[in-house]
Order: C-alpha cells, then structure tokens, then sequence
C-alpha cells in the first residue's frame, strides 16, 4: 500500500485550485492536479518548482463525466487508492433572467453542479476505501442569493443541498464530506463572469442601473479580496483535520455573511440586504 497520500484538485490553472495544489503537495500530499486546457498550465508548472514540489499535471473537462471516470480510474491505477478529492474547478455568471438564455443557465449547471456530482460518485468507492475525505469549493453564493448572479448561486445552492445530504450517508461509510465557502478571492474568476463589462450594461435593458450599481459595488468588495492562499490553507486543513465540520468559511467576512442567511427564517433580511446592493 502507498505511504504518501493521494488527493485529485480540479481546477489548478489559477487562483483557489492553483493554490491548493501546490500547498497539498508542500504538505506531503501526492497531487494530481487537473485542468481542462492543459496550454494553460504555465503558472501552476511556476508555483511547483518556487515550491520545490512535483504535481502529477493531468488535463480533465470536468463536465465530460466519461473523461472524469476515466481520469479516476487513471489515478487509481498509478498510485495504488486515492485519499482525497477536492472539487474546484468552477465558472462564474453575471446576468439575469431576461439577458441569459437556457443554454446559459444550463452551462453553469454543468460545470458548478453536475460535474461535482459526477467525480464525486466517480471516487466515492476509492474514498470509501481509504476512508478519505471530499472536499468541494462551494461559495458564500451558495447559502446566500445575490442579483444577477441567478445562475451561478442556483447552482451553488444545488452544491450545498446536495453535499448536505450526502453528508451523513458518506460519514457512515468512513468518508469525510466538507463544503469550503470562500466570499471574494483575489483570483481571475470575478473578472471571466464579466467578459465585457460595457457590452454587458448595453445588452441589460431596463435593468442596466441596477447592474451598473451591483458591478460597482462588486469592484469595491473585490478591492479587498482574500488571498487564494489563505483559501487553500482552510481547504489543506479540511483535508488533514481528524474531524473538521461540514461547512466551513474562509474569512471572517464570509462566515459573517452566511451567517446572516442562517439566522433570517423568512429571508428578509439577507433580501433587504441584497437589495440595497442595486441602489445607485
């Protein structure tokens, strides 16, 4: 049997995913590292060698869920079992229901929801089998609603709910399930959900005030956003703690935050809250 431990990262080409690969592997972790476009790898080759470590840099479109099982597979074969699984990879999208189409809708489903469900199951035997743990990067979106981010938060929510109820079938065989929610993180994804800033206020119609007003407040608090490192040290500890909690927060900020959704029963304030975001 193998003495260093396995962990799968998706996502690794910046920011959250890029971060923890190269901590886990700092920390004594064998990491396979993955990301769907593998020309992207540049800066997570950079952080391994300032790092001094080796990462197993595979590439993978978690969306694609035969290439997930088959990646699983893969992994398993080279290292003998696998230890830990961390769901990163992730996209963001800023719009609402009148300037996003279905397909838009169903995109962000894929990527944030069904492609954590997928390699979830795909590793959940291995898992079982080291009794290891499964870690996802989930998003104070997901517990709390924020305008014109319908598409991503639906999916978010979808994360929680589901993780959530995996939660105590996995702990009773041996798994361990932990949701990581970060609040702004000081990585490219704010700026890949608005691709074009103006083209997106002149396509929002009667909603462009309130968008203009929402990014506006959005640059402010992305301002002050929190180092990708400092998330990857709360997944790292999610991953070798003896007994960490379901849900976790990555800063003060963002348990602050989530927590305003868990004490509001009839959701008016965390609506009042996110209303007042819209006013110009």
């Amino acid at each position: 049997m193998a003495t260093t431990r396995t962990v799968l990262v998706t996502g690794t080409s910046s920011g959250i995913g890029l971060s923890t690969a190269a901590l886990a592997a700092r920390a004594g972790w064998q990491v396979v590292a993955t990301l769907r476009e593998p020309a992207r790898a540049q800066a997570l080759t950079t952080r391994a060698e300032a790092e001094g470590v080796v990462l197993d840099v595979r590439a993978l479109d978690v969306t694609r869920t035969a290439e997930v099982e088959a990646l699983v597979d893969s992994v398993v074969e080279t290292y003998g079992g696998l230890d830990a699984v961390v769901n990163n990879a992730g996209m963001g999208l800023v719009g609402t229901l009148e300037t996003l189409d279905l397909d838009d809708y169903r995109r962000a489903m894929e990527v944030n929801y069904f492609a954590v469900v997928a390699l979830s199951r795909a590793a959940m035997p291995h898992l079982r089998a080291s009794r290891g743990r499964l870690v996802t990067v989930a998003s104070v979106g997901g517990v709390v609603g924020q305008p014109f981010n319908e598409a991503y938060c639906g999916a978010k929510f979808a994360v929680e709910g589901f993780l959530e109820s995996l939660h105590p079938v996995a702990a009773a065989a041996g798994v361990g399930v932990v949701v990581v929610e970060p609040g702004a993180v000081a990585t490219s994804f704010a700026a890949s959900a608005v691709r074009d800033r103006d083209a997106l206020l002149a396509a929002a119609g009667p909603y462009e005030g309130a968008l203009r007003a929402y990014l506006t407040r959005t640059e402010s608090v992305f301002a002050d956003a929190q180092h990708p490192d400092e998330v990857a040290a709360v997944i790292l500890d999610a991953l070798q703690a003896e007994a960490p909690p379901f849900r976790v927060q990555t800063s003060p900020v963002a348990t602050a935050f989530a927590g305003m959704k868990l004490a509001d029963l009839d959701g008016s304030r965390v609506t009042g809250t996110t209303r007042r975001w819209l006013d110009g």
